[in-house]
């Protein structure tokens, strides 16, 4: 045997033992670019073998020759070992979680911030306000009317109703459960309506204002009890 055809052996061999096992495009093999050092290992085993056919000599130089074939067949395979869809060559964050999301270098997106000066909008708060009968009460016995307490402590919260910040005002009714389901539908409606009326009239912007009645649907206290029917006589100031 020539010694050229010796020394294609090992190169020979690599390859047709890397080639089967390298990994595809998709990384499902335990071979690719990144571990050149196994196929290194492999490819000198070979060619170490096939040379000591010969003599010492040899096994070592094909040994060599072999490793240096081996990492070289590994190195040009073009895996995907992370699955993020961008090939190991030039996957400079290899090792991406499953399922991140990557840009063409394959590392983890970032998106780009805002231009500078861009205003961006605030993100929308919510508050409630309550008024209810306990201590003080908001309307005579089936009536719609805002007893003067009830007035004094709307003016209590006009200014924080008058913020700019402020961008909308739901009005709620509720009330207690004495009485039918239609009796104090209509009765949470109008005290609500009521509330409305006079936040107006004390000059908070009409086109942010409405108002709604939900009955004794959504009772906050125990209806059993005086405390609790007079917590559940309330109207709510929702505040966006």
């Amino acid at each position: 045997m020539s010694v050229m055809s010796k020394a294609a052996l090992p190169l020979l061999l690599a390859s047709s033992l890397l080639t089967g096992c390298a990994t595809h495009s998709d990384g499902s093999a335990p071979l690719n670019q990144r571990t050149w050092p196994l196929c290194s290992l492999l490819g000198g085993l070979a060619g170490g073998g096939l040379g000591a056919i010969e003599s010492s000599s040899w096994a070592a130089g094909l040994g060599a020759a072999g490793a240096i074939a081996g990492g070289l067949i590994c190195y040009a395979q073009d895996g995907d070992e992370d699955g993020d869809g961008v090939f190991d060559r030039r996957d400079r964050c290899p090792d991406t979680p499953a399922g991140t999301q990557v840009d063409h270098m394959g590392c983890p997106f970032v998106g780009y911030p805002p231009a500078s000066g861009t205003p961006q909008e605030p993100e929308a708060t919510s508050q409630v306000i309550t008024l209810d009968d306990q201590g003080q009460v908001l309307f005579a016995f089936n009536s719609a009317t805002l007893t003067p307490a009830a007035q004094q402590r709307v003016h209590d919260v006009l200014p924080k109703l008058n913020d700019p910040s402020v961008t909308s005002i739901k009005v709620i009714g509720h009330t207690d459960a004495v009485g039918s389901d239609s009796y104090n539908q209509t009765l949470s409606e109008r005290r609500a309506s009521s509330v409305a009326e006079y936040l107006i009239s004390q000059g908070v912007v009409a086109s942010k204002v409405t108002s709604q009645g939900r009955g004794k649907s959504e009772a906050v206290a125990d209806n059993d009890t005086e405390e609790g029917r007079a917590l559940n006589r309330r109207v709510e100031l929702h505040l966006n």
